[in-house]
């Protein structure tokens, strides 16, 4: 029991850290997304990509409200035929910058989910989307990696195991959704 109380006490510690003006500028950013009929495009690797399809899901499907806008979202990870097609022929490091240089416009919105903050297929395209003029948000753990300095807008999650990190990044997710839904 002790194992568990142990990491409950971690992830409440590590919550109280995360600044709460971070995650009010990513759920600004989005409406104003939402209401300026801006794609918002989701990307992340093992556990982060299962976050980032839970994210396009929650994005387009909770928080629909009659006379606004639903969101365009997509998930750089969802498509398996596009996504290996470019890891076999262009390299790993570019299956997420090659997607979005196909379908990203100025003012869309990237969201880079990377416990570590430092794959190379994340930073590829969050280059990408800043040099496009895209919005990019960077939502990281450990040390925040390079990814932490790259995003235009970085919620930090400051804890080094990265089971929890995921599980706060989930948490997250399921916040600003729950905000963009009873604006």
């Amino acid at each position: 029991m002790k194992i568990v109380e142990q990491y409950l006490q971690d992830i409440k510690n590590t919550l109280d850290q995360i600044p709460l003006d971070h995650i009010e500028e990513v759920i600004h950013i989005l409406q104003k997304a939402r209401l300026d009929h801006k794609q918002v495009f989701i990307m992340g690797n093992g556990g982060s990509a299962s976050t980032a399809s839970h994210f396009v899901c929650d994005l387009a499907k909770n928080t629909q409200r009659q006379g606004w806008p639903n969101f365009r979202a997509i998930g750089l990870t969802d498509n398996m035929a596009i996504f290996s097609a470019y890891a076999n022929d262009e390299g790993y490091e570019n299956v997420f910058s090659q997607q979005l240089n196909n379908l990203l416009q100025p003012g869309d919105v990237v969201i880079a989910i990377s416990g570590s903050g430092n794959s190379a297929n994340i930073l590829h395209a969050v280059e990408l989307a800043n040099s496009k003029g895209a919005v990019t948000i960077g939502i990281t753990g450990m040390t925040g990696g390079k990814l932490k300095s790259l995003a235009q807008v970085v919620i930090y999650v400051p804890n080094y195991r990265i089971d929890q990190v995921e599980d706060i990044h989930l948490m997250l997710e399921h916040m600003i959704c729950r905000a963009l839904l009873e604006m």
